[in-house]
């Protein structure tokens, strides 16, 4: 069965739109059948054509394109929808689609607030929808070799978690010389109550409680501006508490000059210590305390079945980020058609950010800019009111 979809955003300029429809394709299962790509009417019209779709399935008003999405025979319809709007517009897209029948995979982070993404959770739930969020990341497969490891205890009992996303692009002030992706990433009405922390810091939150299986507790977080004018924070440094006792550090920021996407974890517990660099992303590293260090590489039998199976090309033939957030989309697309067909589902692909998973971004993000009003501690601890963690099971 191959998977169609729509896209809402993603039009002219739109950096992130050309990565999703590349992702999607990549493995021949989903195809782009329609779109909503701009407000501007021309710009839609003159996107769909540039990416083939016919006339009467590229949209200007998304409540269009879902109202008559789903009127369509069910072998022409859509079956999900991919938001990569900023993010104040990912609730009301979201719902939209949800109530009118479709499965989602949604952009991070998924609202602006709390309230709105357990909404979404709770409508997810309550249409049996699959609904993926692209913490793309986790896609990585020796991510989920690092995530094997601390689920097998290679570890010990964890201690210390450190993650850091470093970037540089948002140095200068950008967003007052008409960078489109940087005005709307720093202006509060759009990008939500924070700026680095809610573009790349919830990757680095989940990240860390994706390859660790610990949830966090407690948060301190210092969060500055350092452009002037600048609205939004462009640096944040917190330090986090996680059940169990770990400890940990977060680093987000993107005026540090000469980075790109400097992305790192290290997890260090009581018999050994893991680390993975997204710059060099097909290395992992397992640090023990008494015999030499152990270099696991893409591709090859001796990586845990989730990493094998995140794997295409053989060993040395290099994969990185479309292959990475690919397998978010192979995953919600086979979830999706075994939802909606009864077929058998494969465990592994069931392993991709959700819904839930996206409630606790947002969740993490208004904790942390609490905690930087307010320069002291606060509880980090979140359940999700009558919600499993995966949307798909």
């Amino acid at each position: 069965m191959r998977i169609r979809y729509g896209m809402v955003g993603g039009g002219p300029g739109a950096f992130i739109g050309e990565v999703h429809r590349m992702a999607a394709s990549l493995d021949g299962e989903i195809e782009l059948v329609a779109g909503a790509f701009s407000a501007n009417p021309s710009k839609s019209r003159e996107h769909g054509e540039r990416l083939g779709l016919p006339a009467e399935r590229t949209y200007v008003r998304y409540q269009d394109m879902a109202q008559r999405e789903a009127s369509l025979p069910a072998d022409e319809r859509i079956h999900f929808v991919s938001i990569v709007t900023p993010n104040h517009l990912h609730f009301d897209i979201a719902q939209t689609f949800l109530e009118a029948g479709f499965h989602i995979v949604c952009d991070k982070p998924l609202t602006n607030t709390v309230e709105e993404a357990e909404t979404l959770c709770r409508l997810a739930s309550e249409r049996e929808a699959v609904f993926a969020v692209t913490y793309n990341y986790s896609g990585y497969p020796m991510v989920k070799q690092a995530r094997a490891l601390c689920a097998d205890a290679a570890l010990g009992e964890i201690r210390r978690v450190a993650v850091e996303y470093t970037q540089g692009w948002l140095s200068t002030r950008l967003e007052a010389e008409g960078h489109k992706q940087a005005e709307w990433r720093t202006d509060p009405a759009r990008a939500g109550v924070a700026g680095a922390l809610g573009d790349i810091g919830t990757h680095a939150e989940h990240l860390s409680r994706y390859v660790t299986g610990l949830d966090l507790q407690a948060l301190c977080a210092e969060l500055t501006t350092f452009v002037p004018g600048r609205r939004l924070e462009d640096d944040a440094h917190l330090l986090l508490r996680f059940e169990g006792g770990a400890r940990g550090t977060l680093s987000a920021s993107q005026i540090s000059v000469g980075e790109e996407n400097r992305l790192s974890l290290r997890v260090y517990g009581t018999r050994a210590s893991l680390e993975w660099r997204q710059q060099e992303a097909e290395t992992l590293l397992l640090r023990h305390r008494d015999r030499p260090t152990e270099v696991y590489r893409r591709g090859h039998p001796y990586l845990a079945p989730a990493a094998r199976h995140a794997a295409r090309l053989p060993s040395g033939h290099p994969e990185g980020f479309i292959e990475a957030f690919a397998n978010l989309y192979r995953a919600a697309g086979r979830a999706i058609t075994a939802r909606d067909t009864g077929a058998r589902r494969d465990p592994l692909d069931l392993d991709f950010p959700t819904v839930q998973d996206g409630a606790h971004g947002v969740h993490f993000v208004h904790r942390a800019v609490e905690s930087g009003q307010t320069g002291g501690w606060v509880d980090a601890t979140y359940t999700l009111p009558g919600t499993t963690r995966l949307a798909a099971e």
